[in-house]
């Protein structure tokens, strides 16, 4: 069994901070870890060997922090102790501070997340590495942590942080699915005890406000001239094409190879799912794709036009463009939601259930994994049948 005791270095300057350190006793033969916490003198209590401050302290927040994070320290040190105790294998105090060392290197919350991005874009699946990036670029404003250390309070305040700053619900719902992820798998791995530091965060998704166009809208865009505005134009015809589509995400569109058009029908895996949907080749479609020449690259959308340049960035800032010039079609049509190309793909849905076509069908149109999701995107569209069944029922009471 390892000894570990928390111990306070005084500065050799006068008045200055000191430092924590801790004092490893096994078989005898003592050791020294230097921590990074410093504190002065008289923040410091000897007797009981732990940090202090008083209530109106400009440090206060600070001390108790470092006092947390020796807490976590020391029961750490004892976990790695009590693991090598169970092996039955012969170990000394420089072992527990290597594996500690070592721990610290590997799972803290920004190490072990960097190493889950890049497992996923080994593994081909990019788009959900970059959302795993932008997630750990939220939390990277705030100071790196121990896995084991990620508390419901330091969530809370996670969430708290991102609320303060406008974000939307489901951007931090979004965020935090995220992180419980990462944390989730270093519980599998057997990193850390899962002590569901999520509770009290909200991880559902809220109802959105309604971003699917009625038939007649999408009719108004498409017989918009636009021949004088090549860039308009252009956007018009990438959110026609995804509508066309099925609802097509953008990132399936710039990807799709020549080769998968063949028999009057595009044969392509959903980047998201994985899961393999087949398209019959439209008219409208042949009419758009028509206007544009014939791009080098092997793709069948003018999107990714020219080789030997950087695909994920050209992707991205295409698609940047094209919602950039979409709102300004919107204030041409009077359209009162953000435009988007992710519109389109609502817009289908609606369309698809304003025709009385089955639920099953449009999940199997969109390529969705379950109903349940096609539900979720339903859910936030057009209220207008509902709002006439409650207007004949309130009339009914006159």
């Amino acid at each position: 069994m390892v000894s570990i005791k928390v111990k306070y270095r005084p500065s050799t300057v006068a008045d200055n901070e000191g430092t924590i350190y801790y004092q490893l006793i096994h078989e005898r033969k003592v050791r020294q870890l230097l921590s990074a916490y410093k504190v002065f003198p008289h923040e410091w209590d000897e007797n009981r060997s732990m940090v202090t401050t008083t209530q109106k302290s400009e440090r206060k927040s600070f001390i108790l922090s470092i006092r947390e994070r020796i807490r976590w320290d020391v029961e750490r040190l004892t976990k790695i102790g009590r693991n090598f105790d169970a092996e039955g294998l012969s170990y000394t105090a420089d072992d527990v501070i290597d594996e500690f060392n070592r721990y610290s290197r590997e799972y803290s919350l920004f190490n072990f997340m960097e190493s889950v991005i890049i497992k996923l874009k080994q593994n081909g699946k990019i788009r959900t590495s970059e959302t795993y990036y932008a997630t750990l670029n939220s939390f990277s404003k705030n100071e790196d942590i121990m896995l084991d250390c990620l508390t419901s309070e330091i969530m809370e305040a996670y969430e708290a942080w991102h609320q303060k700053r406008g974000v939307a619900p489901n951007t931090i719902s979004f965020y935090t699915r995220i992180l419980r992820a990462v944390y989730k798998r270093a519980v599998e791995y057997d990193i850390i005890e899962d002590r569901n530091p999520f509770r009290h965060v909200y991880t559902g998704v809220e109802k959105t406000v309604k971003r699917a166009l009625p038939l007649a809208m999408i009719k108004k865009i498409k017989t918009l001239d636009l021949s004088l505005t090549p860039a308009l134009d252009y956007a018009r015809d990438m959110f026609l094409m995804s509508f066309y589509l099925r609802g097509m995400s953008f990132i399936d569109m710039a990807f799709l190879k020549k080769s998968d058009l063949r028999n009057d029908s595009v044969t392509y895996r959903r980047r998201k799912t994985g899961q393999q949907l087949i398209i019959g080749w439209t008219q409208e479609m042949q009419m758009i794709l028509d206007k544009y020449p014939e791009v080098s690259t092997g793709y069948l959308l003018p999107i990714i036009r020219n080789s030997g340049t950087n695909e994920r960035y050209t992707y991205r800032n295409v698609g940047y463009n094209i919602n950039y010039n979409l709102k300004k079609i919107a204030q041409m049509v009077g359209v009162q939601i953000p435009l988007t190309l992710y519109v389109a793909r609502h817009s289908w849905a609606s369309a698809a259930k304003a025709k009385g076509i089955p639920l099953s069908v449009i999940s199997e149109g969109m390529g969705h994994s379950s109903e349940t999701t096609t539900q979720i995107y339903l859910a936030s569209l057009d209220t207008s049948v509902v709002d006439k069944a409650n207007s004949i029922i309130l009339k009914s009471l006159d």
